[in-house]
């Protein structure tokens, strides 16, 4: 399986819980007390930040044996670009190690997702270097969903 990663935009729209307002769903709990003042691209910007340091190009996933998977990456890091490899028993081990690798010590503390139609939302809390973050991504599948937010967590990391 293959991935390449875009990212949308969407238009504004401010209420206590801007998730709930454009998805109908509530944000997890932490999230939404931390963002209730925020509008929409307030917090798409703040939380799903695509563009930055840390950049995911291409994911494609080989099954090795039952359980065990053999993953690729091709991983923007500042002004370099590098291929990532990793074998695990699923795409978020897989890109945490490969984030690793790469000098990212990325820990996830919390895991959400919610269903919005044909795509996946994924919010997780993070920690790296002693800091903790929410961040989000949203797209076709859960596991570029998951991809997408643990990318947004390293670039609010790298600020």
């Amino acid at each position: 399986m293959t991935y390449n990663f875009a990212f949308a935009s969407y238009s504004t729209s401010t209420a206590a819980d801007p998730f709930a307002a454009r998805h109908g769903k509530s944000l997890p709990a932490g999230l939404r007390a931390e963002c209730s003042a925020m509008s929409w691209t307030e917090f798409e910007s703040t939380y799903a930040a695509m563009s930055g340091p840390i950049r995911l190009g291409a994911w494609s996933s080989e099954k090795i044996a039952p359980g065990r998977w053999t993953f690729e990456a091709t991983l923007g890091l500042g002004e370099r670009i590098q291929k990532a490899s990793a074998t695990s028993t699923g795409a978020i081990s897989a890109m945490t190690s490969m984030l690793h690798d790469a000098g990212i010590s990325l820990e996830i503390l919390s895991f959400h997702q919610h269903q919005i139609g044909h795509r996946t939302a994924t919010f997780i809390f993070a920690e790296c270097d002693g800091r903790r973050s929410w961040a989000m991504g949203i797209a076709e599948s859960s596991t570029e969903s998951s991809l997408r937010a643990m990318t947004s967590a390293a670039n609010r990391f790298s600020h």
